[in-house]
Parts: C-alpha cells; structure tokens; sequence
C-alpha cells in the first residue's frame, strides 16, 4: 500500500483511474461481522485522496441505520447519503408504482414495508428472509406470481459469505419463483443496471469514472461493466478460485481492498 503523505499522495492521485468508488460490503468491507483486515484504512486513504465513495448492497438482514452503526464500530464513519441498499431501491420502486406487495423479508428491513397492507397485495417482494422463506410463504408468493402480480427482487445473489460459511442469497428462491409462475422478476440492487446508474448519478461522475469493487465476479464485476463502470474483483468474502476463469480479463484481481489504491493507481 502507497504511503499518503507529501508528495506520494500528490503522485498516488495523479495515477487514480478513477475520481469515484462503489464499495460492496459484505465481502468486501467485512465478512460476517467482522471487519476485513485494512478497510478501515483503505476507506480512510480513499477520502485522503478526494475520492468520492459510495457504499452498495444488497443485504436485506441489516436497517440501514444498523449498517452504518456497524461500520462505525469498524472504524469506518459514513453518512446516509453515501449509503446504497437494495431495501431502498426497492421501497422506491414500490411508492413509484403504488403496488401492495406481500413480503418475504428479513425483520431488519421489514418495517420499512409493513403500512401496505398485504392482505391486499397485488405485487411479491421477496429479499433474503432465510428461515421466513418456507413451503407456506413461498407457495403464498406463487399463487400471487401466477396471478399476475408483479415479483420484485431485493438482488439477486446466489450466494454470500457467512461467519460460519457460504450462505444461500434470495436469488435462488427468486428463479423458483419465477420458473413456477412463468414471470420475470424486477431486480433492485445487484446486478441491476439501474441499480447502479442510480449510484453513479448521486456522484456525479459518468459511469467510466466510477469503480465498483466487489467479491462477486458476476453481481459485482461483470455487472458493473456492463453497466459502463470499472471494476475491480477482491479474493474475499464469496470468492472462489473457480471465479479466476469467469472474470474479464480487463479487470484487476487483488487479495483485499487493502491493496486497492495501489492497484487501481499502477
């Protein structure tokens, strides 16, 4: 990792590709609960530096108010505005399109939905709900589907990284549902393209001067070269040696973010 100080920091910055970052969390910043060695300090030399940093993901087990209050026990301080969740994109979608969705959620995000009444749900929302995700709720949601309401997806991930190992994400539930009911579900969060536009555009920089940094070769990395960004894959969190052949060759693969300014400088 470069030194930031003096001179160093003024050539360090000269040699960044980037003028803005989209940081992934789980994975990337921690792993379970516990911070990944050098985030803390990488996130701090980022700022050092002028960066403009937004923080994306797609977990549906943790408030908003929680993430940010976690990340601050982690040495790591960020406002509310540079904080990205798919629940948000989701709750937005929902008022824009004034649906009543029957949810399948997590408890942590669940109050964020509760005043639309779900015994008149015309729409599914379906998000990482672990145990609440049974034969019972999920046969609610297909008869829904199948009906023709609308399923929404909080990402659509197929796995993450536990403190006790990998973890199914909702994605999968997402493609029974949709391979059931023979629909196709509106994704907010990763690897949704305008999940990411809308990222980008609080920043205020295009697409190509953005960085999405991530553990996730497909929701994460390719995603976000599709969607016009730079990309950089970390071998933490979900990362599995099998990933190094699926990755575009343009994109850098390093250890952890604690080597991210050097690699996106060199």
């Amino acid at each position: 990792m470069a030194v930031l100080n003096g001179k160093s920091d003024e050539k360090l910055k000269e040699r960044l590709s980037c003028k803005a970052l989209l940081l992934d969390l789980s994975g990337v910043i921690y792993q379970g609960s516990a911070v990944i060695p050098g985030a803390a300090e990488a996130v701090e030399q980022a700022r050092k530096l002028g960066l403009t940093l937004r923080f994306v993901t797609n977990t549906a087990s943790k408030s908003t108010a929680i993430i940010i209050t976690q990340l601050a026990e982690m040495d790591i301080t960020i406002g509310h505005s540079e904080l990205f969740t798919a629940p948000m994109a989701a709750k937005a979608y929902i008022d824009q399109h004034r649906l009543r969705p029957y949810c399948l959620l997590p408890p942590a995000v669940a109050d964020l939905f509760v005043h639309y009444g779900e015994h008149t749900a015309n729409a599914v929302l379906l998000g990482d709900a672990r145990d609440g995700l049974n034969y019972h709720s999920l046969n609610q949601a297909f008869r829904l589907c199948n009906q023709g309401a609308p399923l929404i997806a909080i990402g659509m991930n197929r796995y993450f990284m536990g403190d006790d190992g990998l973890q199914l994400d909702a994605g999968p539930f997402v493609r029974a549902l949709e391979w059931a009911a023979e629909t196709r579900a509106v994704v907010l969060g990763k690897p949704s393209a305008e999940f990411f536009q809308q990222a980008v555009a609080s920043t205020g920089f295009e697409p190509s001067e953005c960085m999405m940094v991530g553990d996730d070769w497909q929701a994460d990395v390719v995603a976000a070269l599709s969607a016009g960004l730079q990309a950089v894959q970390v071998k933490t969190g979900k990362f599995q040696p099998s990933d190094l052949e699926k990755i575009p060759p343009q994109v850098p693969v390093i250890t952890s973010i604690a080597e991210l300014l050097k690699s996106i400088a060199d």
